[in-house]
């Protein structure tokens, strides 16, 4: 076999209009889109994918009513423990979000974003809703605002809307066939009146795709939510993402269903069950055809704050708030120049890539067999680096290497396998959960393991490496998959019962 090295593999994809993060990557996504489309996500974690590693996001839950009914909701006013939209520890008044926005963003300057989702429905409770809004635009304005909503009210409410500086809106749109609807939404409140079953699901499709023509017309990036709800509109989301980008969605996010009895939802009490992970990514490829698709969103609580994937929200009660001092104008002073900062390591890492990040699909030019694409995990704190212990992961990103890229799938979350006590590796049930839940990975990459782990991980056909710690995602990935390629562990012609011992 010819041997392979980085100098053979020199970028070719930037030609193929690929972008360092590989074809599948947000880079990719945006690089057609106009400059100030591009400036608007940039430095947004949820509309961006590159951003979520380095930016973050907080949710002030001012909203605590909603007009309509979902069988995967159950709203949560003071719960701490579950996570999982339409929770919160604490609902607030306009007032305390504000002193609670300005003290997150002077506490942690990476956050750019601030959101109203609930825990009910913002647009619903126009009132709580707008008057954050209205104080954070004159008190906080280098904070980007954004709003997640049902939809049923949106259209009396986007020029309210538009006054606030907002580019951002995200409508929850499940299907578009009020025959779905009805199996998904027993009722919505609308015009005073309870309104039931298919003729309910109706008027809020209708309202819907109303409120979504009428943000994209004016200029608004508008993202799409859907649960996907196994034998409800499991086979109805292709149809959804190709209706909602014709009318000018800009980001489609396909959510597994989360239906735990134990959250009191009616699919929860029913038995409903979730997908699985690879059940969700097929979907999402499908999808993808039609849509950018958003795969890093870690379907947040309505008072989440911090990275997506993390939640500082026990730093930030109100308790807590009313000790801190706050000089905003100062504190943002300091945020520009972290954000400044943030932003050369972001264009440090552009040109490395540029000059160094190895295009598999060079791969071919030195192969007479074809090599297929393989998934692999990654334990990672975030800056787009391997960085984490595989025993601290709450959750591992997956990313699927290729013969054309390296390309990010989504996340799966997991328990913690080491708790830091004395009893850390000594709970095979954690380890075997771990271990289904990345079904279908071949590699785990991560900064450290320890031996058992190793052990059981191999036994299951997943393979351990801890040589790329500190080492950016997709070059580490990409340099794994070459060794595997080199070693004829990633031919497409590897019989199916060995397939199956990997999986």
């Amino acid at each position: 076999m010819m041997e392979l090295n980085a100098a053979d593999l020199t970028t070719k994809n930037i030609d193929e209009g690929c972008s360092s993060s590989g074809c599948g990557g947000s880079n990719d996504q945006l690089s057609h889109l106009p400059e100030h489309i591009r400036e608007k996500v940039h430095d947004h974690p949820c509309y961006s994918e590159e951003a979520h590693h380095y930016y973050a996001r907080m949710h002030v839950a001012v909203a605590p009513a909603c007009n309509i009914q979902c069988h995967y909701c159950n709203r949560k006013y003071d719960c701490a423990n579950e996570s999982r939209p339409g929770v919160v520890s604490e609902l607030l008044t306009p007032d305390q979000a504000v002193k609670k926005v300005m003290a997150v963003a002077a506490n942690i300057p990476q956050m750019t974003v601030l959101g109203i989702a609930g825990p009910g429905d913002p647009l619903a409770n126009p009132e709580r809703t707008f008057d954050t809004f209205r104080q954070l635009t004159d008190k906080a304005p280098d904070i980007k605002l954004c709003v997640s909503t049902n939809g049923l009210t949106l259209p009396e409410q986007v020029e309210e809307l538009c006054q606030h500086n907002i580019d951002h809106v995200t409508i929850t749109i499940n299907c578009v066939d009020p025959d779905v609807g009805a199996k998904i939404y027993p009722w919505i409140f609308w015009n005073n009146r309870r309104i039931k079953g298919r003729r309910g699901a109706k008027i809020l499709i209708e309202q819907q795709q109303k409120g979504l023509e009428m943000l994209t017309e004016k200029g608004i990036l508008v993202k799409v939510n859907s649960v996907l709800i196994p034998g409800v509109n499991d086979q109805h989301l292709e149809e959804v993402s190709k209706v909602v980008k014709a009318k000018g969605a800009f980001l489609h996010n396909v959510m597994p269903l989360i239906a735990e009895a134990e959250h009191g939802t009616f699919y929860g009490v029913m038995g409903q069950r979730g997908p699985e992970s690879l059940e969700l990514q097929e979907l999402q490829d499908k999808c993808s055809g039609d849509m950018n698709m958003m795969r890093h969103c870690r379907q947040c609580r309505a008072d989440a704050v911090g990275m997506l994937g993390e939640d500082r929200g026990d730093e930030f009660t109100m308790d807590k708030i009313e000790l801190m001092e706050v000089d905003y104008d100062d504190a943002m002073q300091k945020r520009a120049e972290y954000h400044a900062s943030i932003e050369t390591k972001r264009e440090a890492q552009k040109n490395k890539n540029n000059e160094t990040f190895i295009s598999i699909s060079s791969i071919k030019r030195h192969k007479k067999k074809q090599s297929r694409p393989v998934l692999m995990a990654v334990a990672t704190n975030g800056g787009g680096i391997i960085n984490q212990h595989f025993g601290h992961a709450k959750e591992f990103l997956v990313y699927e290497a290729s013969e054309m890229d390296v390309r990010f799938i989504g996340h799966r979350k997991v328990d913690l396998y080491c708790s830091g006590d004395k009893t850390c590796g000594e709970t095979e049930t954690t380890l075997e959960k771990i271990i289904k839940t990345l079904n279908g990975c071949e590699a785990v990459l991560c900064s450290k393991i320890g031996y058992e782990p190793w052990e059981m991980l191999e036994e299951a056909g997943i393979q351990p490496n801890g040589e790329h710690a500190m080492e950016v995602i997709e070059d580490a990935i990409a340099a794994v998959y070459i060794e595997m390629v080199k070693a004829g562990l990633a031919d497409k012609n590897i019989s199916d019962s060995e397939m199956q011992i990997r999986a």
